[in-house]
C-alpha cells in the first residue's frame, strides 16, 4: 500500500493548532524527513507526543509543535501511522503536507484512514460507519449513540445471532465433510431453537430503526397552518433568533424556510411552509404547492392555529378554510401536534379541536403557545419528546441508524423466517440450512465478514486439537 498523508483537523480557517495524519508502509522514513527532534523518529517512544520542529520541503524550520508515533498494528489504521500537532494556520498545514508528499507520501482519499482500518481488521464495518456517524453527530445523544457503536455495541447485539446461526451450520458441514471426527450433529429441534433464538434478536434490533435514524438525522417536520397563524413566529422561537421574517400581512413566507432545532432533546429538521389557501398570486401559489410537499414528505407536522381570531359570522371563511386544513393533516396518517398561537393575546387557554372529522387521526397533543413570551414552548418540547422516545441509555451503540443497516438486518430475519417455517413443514437440516447461510450472509453484510469466512473458521474450530 501507500503512504498516505491528509489535514485532519485545522485547514479551512486560522485556529490555534491543526493535526496532520500520515499512515502506511513508509510512513516514519516520511516523517524522519519533516520532523526533526532529539531522537531520530522511528527511534521516539511510541503513542507518546514529542517536542521538535517542522521542516518544509527545502529543509528550513517551518514551525515547533509535537508529533506522536503509532506503530502498527496497534495503530488506527493497524499499519505505521504519526500525527503532527501543529500551530493551525492553513499556510503551515499546507507546507507540512506538501513536505509529507515530497517525502514519498501522497495524499489522502476521503475516509481513506478508516477504510484502512476496516480493511486490516481494526474496525468491522459498522464501526467504520460510527465514524463518520460521531463526525457529523448534532446532538448529545447522536455523538453517545455513534461513539458507543465505535466501540463494538452493534457488534456485540449481533454476535449471538451469528453464534447460534454459525453453531447450527458449521456442525452440520463438519460432520457432512469429516465423518470420520467425533462430531455432534445439531438435530432438528437444535435447529429451531437457534432459528427461534436469531429471529428474536433480530426482530428486537428490527424495532430500533425509528429511534436509530431519529439520533442519526433528526426528525422532518414541517410546519403548517393558514396565512398569518403564527408559523414563522414558531419557528423563530425554537431556533432562538429570527430565523425567518415575520409580518402582520399575510402570506408573507412564499418559499420554505429550513432550520435544525433541538425540541425535547430531539432533533427537529423545521420547515417553515407558506400559508395554505387559495391564492391567485403565481409566486405565493408555488409556495403553498411547496408547502404541500413538505407536508407529504414530513415525519411530523406542526399544525399552527390562530388563536387570535374570534369565533363570529365574520370569520366564518377563516374557520371554513381551517376545518379544511385540519382534516387534510390528519388524514395524513403521521403524527401531528396542534399549536394555538399567541395566547400572549388571549391568555392561556384550553382549546378544542372539534373540526376533525370523526375517522381522521386525532392529533398527539394540543397546546397554546405563545412565541413572544415562550409560554407554552416546555410543553411543545416534552409533547415532541414523547413521540419520539430516547429509549433505553444501556441500548446505546446497538441501533440500526441507516437504510444499509435495516435491509440487511431485514433480509437476515426473513431468511430466518423462511428457515422456520421450512423445518415445520417438514424440510430436511440441509434445505433449512440454506436459509441460515443465508442470514448469515447478510449479517455478514453489516459487520463486512461473509457467512463463508465464519463458517470455514468455525469448522476447523471443532477439530484436530492436539493432534
Amino acid at each position: 500500500m501507500d503512504t498516505i498523508a491528509a489535514i485532519a483537523a485545522g485547514g479551512g480557517a486560522p485556529s490555534a493548532i491543526g493535526v496532520v495524519r500520515i499512515s502506511g508502509p513508509d510512513c516514519f522514513a516520511a516523517c524522519g524527513r519533516v520532523f526533526r527532534s532529539a531522537r531520530p523518529f522511528e527511534e521516539l517512544e511510541a503513542r507518546r507526543m514529542v517536542l521538535g520542529e517542522f521542516l518544509d520541503r527545502e529543509g528550513r524550520v517551518l514551525d515547533r509543535g509535537l508529533a506522536v508515533r503509532f506503530p502498527g498494528p496497534r495503530s488506527y489504521t493497524g499499519e505505521d501511522s504519526a500525527e503532527f500537532h501543529c500551530h493551525g494556520s492553513p499556510v503551515v498545514l499546507r507546507e507540512v503536507l506538501a513536505a509529507l508528499f515530497a517525502a514519498g507520501a501522497r495524499q489522502a482519499g476521503p475516509g481513506e484512514f478508516t477504510k484502512r482500518a476496516f480493511l486490516n481488521g481494526r474496525l468491522d464495518l459498522t464501526q467504520a460507519e460510527a465514524v463518520i456517524d460521531l463526525i457529523d453527530a448534532e446532538t448529545a445523544a447522536a455523538a453517545r449513540n455513534a461513539a458507543a457503536q465505535l466501540d463494538g455495541g452493534l457488534r456485540r447485539a449481533l454476535e449471538p445471532i451469528q453464534e447460534a446461526l454459525l453453531d447450527i451450520t458449521s456442525r452440520f458441514y463438519a460432520v457432512v465433510d469429516y465423518p470420520d471426527e467425533d462430531i455432534q450433529d445439531a438435530g432438528p429441534e437444535e435447529i429451531a431453537a437457534a432459528l427461534r433464538q436469531a429471529e428474536g434478536a433480530l426482530t428486537a434490533l428490527l424495532s430500533t430503526c425509528k429511534r436509530g435514524k431519529v439520533l442519526k438525522r433528526g426528525v422532518r417536520t414541517a410546519i403548517v397552518g393558514l396565512p398569518n397563524a403564527g408559523k414563522s413566529s414558531l419557528l423563530n422561537a425554537l431556533a432562538g433568533y429570527e430565523r425567518a421574517i415575520v409580518t402582520d400581512i399575510p402570506g408573507t413566507t412564499r418559499d420554505t424556510v429550513e432550520e435544525s432545532v433541538l425540541c425535547g432533546g430531539v432533533l427537529l429538521r423545521l420547515i417553515d411552509t407558506a400559508g395554505l389557501r387559495e391564492t391567485e398570486d403565481a409566486v405565493e401559489k408555488l409556495g403553498v404547492e411547496r408547502s404541500r410537499r413538505a407536508m407529504e414528505e414530513a415525519e411530523l407536522i406542526l399544525l399552527v392555529r390562530d388563536g387570535a381570531v374570534e369565533v363570529c359570522p365574520e370569520n366564518k371563511g377563516h374557520w371554513e378554510a381551517e376545518a379544511v386544513l385540519l382534516n387534510q393533516v390528519a388524514r395524513t396518517g403521521k403524527p401531528w401536534l396542534c399549536v394555538e398561537s399567541k395566547c400572549d393575546l388571549t391568555g392561556p387557554h384550553a382549546f378544542s379541536i372539534g373540526l376533525i372529522q370523526k375517522d381522521a387521526n386525532n392529533p398527539a397533543a394540543c397546546l397554546c403557545v405563545s412565541s413572544v413570551t415562550g409560554y407554552g414552548l416546555d410543553k411543545l418540547e416534552n409533547a415532541v419528546a414523547a413521540l419520539f422516545p430516547a429509549g433505553d441509555p444501556g441500548e446505546a451503540g446497538s441501533l440500526l441508524t441507516d437504510q444499509r443497516q435495516e435491509d440487511a438486518a431485514r433480509r437476515a430475519l426473513d431468511a430466518v423466517r423462511r428457515g422456520r417455517a421450512a423445518l415445520e413443514g417438514g424440510l430436511t437440516p440441509d434445505a433449512v440450512l440454506t436459509d441460515a447461510e443465508e442470514a448469515l450472509d447478510a449479517i455478514g453484510e453489516l459487520t463486512g465478514r461473509t457467512a463463508k469466512e465464519e463458517i470455514v473458521e468455525r469448522i476447523f474450530s471443532r477439530f484436530c486439537v492436539g493432534k
